[in-house]
């Protein structure tokens, strides 16, 4: 058996997995930063569900509620180059989830165990995989030889 022959394929159904969760981190970014820049919604009471984070970023809500809408439209961006199994939509992808990776290491030396525990664990994963060799050459871009 040839070495090319060992290769394994990537499962669709994985690839498309991921690519929802972008989409979904996505909206969730854009609620968020459209609740801090927009104050007075009924999109408000989504903060019910996180009442720290709220009290922690509102009273900077002109610098990170733009910055959560930043975040949007990278993801939703990175999402499409993820459908469209394109290299920088991978290489958006691992950059947006090594950053989440750094956060919550930021966040365990602050004493934040149990939840930088649980991001760093499911980060970290998720990390692991996008890096992995057959998930790298699902979004291989070939040169495309001159006209």
């Amino acid at each position: 058996m040839t070495p090319a022959a060992t290769v394994r394929t990537v499962s669709p159904l994985a690839l498309t997995a991921i690519g929802i969760f972008l989409i979904f981190g996505a909206c969730m970014s854009s609620l968020a930063g459209m609740t801090l820049v927009v104050r007075g919604t009924a999109f408000d009471r989504v903060w019910a569900l996180n009442p720290d984070a709220y009290r922690t970023l509102a009273p900077f809500r002109g610098i990170v509620g733009p910055l959560f809408l930043l975040l949007s439209v990278t993801m939703a961006i990175a999402s499409a180059g993820w459908f469209k199994r394109r290299s920088w939509g991978w290489a958006l992808a691992v950059g947006l989830i090594s950053t989440q990776v750094v956060g919550d290491l930021v966040n365990l030396v602050r004493g934040e165990w149990l939840r930088s525990g649980v991001g760093i664990t499911i980060a970290g994963a998720l990390l692991f995989y996008l890096l992995r060799p057959n998930v790298r050459a699902a979004f291989h871009t070939p040169m495309k030889p001159p006209a």
